[in-house]
């Protein structure tokens, strides 16, 4: 059924700010990593150091877990949303004139991945636990597929647009993602909305590690998170693309940028319409069967020899992928309370960030074993065994039909 209360989202200020952010803010995340790494590479021609973009920009991440869950709970998350925001934009200022003057090193390159690294650690989680408090419980499917939309439109534009960009200079990539970043943090910094009382614990040590035991605690969060981390965890198809364009599909570069595409406008085609079909009944159902496709997608892509068959799984995976985000993250926030949103969030924010950088990890070791197509059939196979044994372990979340949203 179509929602009516689709369009009432978007066009609630409060949201649509947020929204317009969340673009800008990831677009120039992407085109910052586009150019990072070129660079990083251009100047040291050295894959160790390629690999230590990533590492610095992981490994904040991980250690802030704990303390951003608590600064999203005890702080205005507006606030801290549009600062990091506007740290970003000054760090890709400092890119500029690094570029620019030429003093910028591997060091300084790393250092700034770090910083952005640790800006979006404490943006991403913050910002999903923003959300709840910009539209009525009974809207927040229909924000949690616009905020999926956002997300994949960036990851669409992002490295295209980042790659057009470099290709005329470094300095006009960070300038872009500069402008971009400030913007968005005028708009979040505009955001008006109703102040809503939180309640706040003191500091304690109980307090700092609540965030863990309230999902270990809560059966359906835990279901959803660890169902994530999982199926993401096996699902890790993207990062053999390389490999398959050359060796399987014999395709070149152009084709690498059509596979690396075809998820995401599979995921954002698919959001837009969670955006205005609102999902009622059968939310388990809905959830495990989109598993199932994500896997069968995975090894239709893995036994595929064809370009256009290869880029069709992909658009199914990625669509598919995008109906199981936006119920889970739905369900998240949904069934935590909005004093414990941060820090659950920043939870959920490693589960998904650690599933991303095993799971290319776990694809990547797997085919130095195997071979490419065994180690994509093997996560494929292995997606769907999970679904069915999740199914198994939280039965309540198998069980599930509708969103509680009164």
């Amino acid at each position: 059924m179509l929602s009516q209360s689709s369009e009432s989202v978007i066009r609630q200020p409060a949201f649509a700010k947020s929204w317009a952010a969340r673009i800008l803010s990831t677009t120039s995340f992407q085109m910052l990593s586009v150019a990072i790494a070129w660079q990083m590479y251009a100047l040291t021609e050295d894959a160790f150091s390629l690999g230590l973009v990533g590492l610095a920009q992981f490994v904040p991440m991980l250690l802030l877990t704990l303390v951003v869950g608590q600064v999203a709970d005890r702080f205005d998350r507006r606030k801290v949303v549009a600062i990091c925001q506007l740290f970003e934009g000054i760090v890709a200022v400092l890119l500029v004139f690094g570029s620019h003057a030429g003093w910028l090193g591997r060091e300084q390159i790393l250092l700034a991945a770090a910083v952005i690294g640790a800006c979006r650690a404490f943006e991403g989680p913050t910002m999903s636990a923003l959300v709840p408090e910009l539209v009525p419980k009974s809207l927040l499917p229909q924000a949690s597929a616009w905020s999926a939309s956002a997300g994949q439109t960036a990851q669409i534009l992002g490295p295209s647009l980042g790659g057009l960009l470099f290709s005329l200079g470094a300095t006009y990539v960070y300038a872009t993602s500069a402008v971009a970043l400030l913007c968005a943090g005028v708009l979040v910094f505009l955001i008006r909305m109703e102040r809503v009382e939180r309640k706040i614990e003191p500091l304690a040590m109980n307090s700092v590690f609540s965030g863990l035991v309230f999902v270990f605690r809560n059966k359906v969060i835990l279901g959803t998170i660890s169902l994530d981390l999982f199926a993401v965890l096996l699902g890790g198809a993207t990062a053999l693309l390389p490999i398959f364009t050359k060796d399987i599909l014999h395709t070149g570069p152009w084709g690498l940028g059509l596979l690396r595409s075809a998820p995401a406008v599979g995921a954002l085609l698919m959001s837009l319409v969670l955006a205005h079909y609102t999902l009622k009944r059968a939310l388990g159902p809905i959830l495990f069967g989109a598993l199932g496709i994500f896997g069968a997608a995975t090894i239709l892509f893995a036994l595929s020899t064809s370009l256009m068959l290869s880029l069709f799984a992909l658009f199914v995976l990625g669509a598919s992928d995008v109906i199981s985000v936006v119920i889970r993250s739905t369900l998240v926030q949904l069934n935590t309370p909005n004093e414990m949103r941060g820090r659950v969030s920043a939870v959920n924010s490693l589960f998904v960030g650690t599933s991303n950088q095993l799971g290319e990890f776990e694809s990547g070791t797997l085919a130095g074993f195997f071979g490419a197509v065994p180690a994509t059939l093997i996560g494929g196979i292995g997606t769907i065994a999970v679904a069915g044994l999740w199914m198994y372990l939280f039965p309540s979340l198998r069980r599930l039909r509708t969103f509680k949203t009164d």
